[in-house]
């Protein structure tokens, strides 16, 4: 048994939509690897019951894993607005979204991260999920930094980048460039606190705190 193995056996197990998704995301989508996964997914639902946000965003849907797991923890009448910028998986996410209760208090929007930001520059997010386009983090957490109030929570997902992070043979490689400079911005922005966790590919917890 991998030690992975036995964290994912010593945690809580995930539920059967849950399971479903992950199951048919391997079956027909290309690059399943970017699902959360069991022991993310129990991460991510882990810290939205402790933060109990009213309201969630999260940026990159993908086929719905993570924004099930987010919206596990909102308060009551809590509401989560995800951003999927690929239009294929738009029939899929509305799919695995409709499989859960939680799916009414889910607004899916398919677009550009960026401009949808700009939609939705008059609301309040007490937590944000960036999983998106990985060269454009640091463009992301400017624009989502006037919509977390003081006290309210980002999580970055991919932020160890599979090891890349530190491998100079990435170095020309554009997502990585992307994700070292979010890294090295978070490092000397007094804006923040934050601590990366070595969960799979790398999830930085981040606390507003101007």
């Amino acid at each position: 048994m991998t030690l992975e193995e036995y964290i994912s056996l010593h945690t809580s197990p995930e539920n059967e939509v849950l399971e479903a998704i992950t199951r048919d995301t391997h079956v027909h989508i290309l690059n399943p690897h970017m699902l959360s996964g069991h022991v993310q997914g129990r991460v991510l639902s882990m810290l939205s019951h402790m933060i109990q946000p009213k309201r969630i965003l999260e940026l990159g849907t993908f086929t719905g894993y993570s924004a099930l797991c987010l919206a596990e923890g909102l308060a009551e009448g809590g509401k989560l607005i995800t951003i999927e910028h690929n239009d294929e998986l738009e029939e899929t996410i509305q799919r695995n979204l409709s499989r859960s209760p939680l799916c009414e208090r889910i607004e899916l929007r398919i677009g550009d991260c960026k401009l949808v930001i700009g939609d939705l520059k008059d609301q309040v997010f007490d937590l944000v999920f960036i999983d998106a386009d990985k060269r454009e983090y640091c463009t992301y957490l400017d624009a989502v930094y006037p919509l977390v109030p003081v006290g309210g929570f980002i999580l970055a997902d991919n932020t160890l980048w599979d090891g890349h992070i530190i491998d100079p043979a990435y170095d020309k490689d554009k997502q990585t460039l992307g994700l070292r400079a979010f890294n090295d911005k978070l490092k000397e922005d007094d804006r923040f606190e934050q601590v990366i966790l070595p969960l799979r590919d790398g999830l930085t917890l981040i606390r507003k705190i101007k």
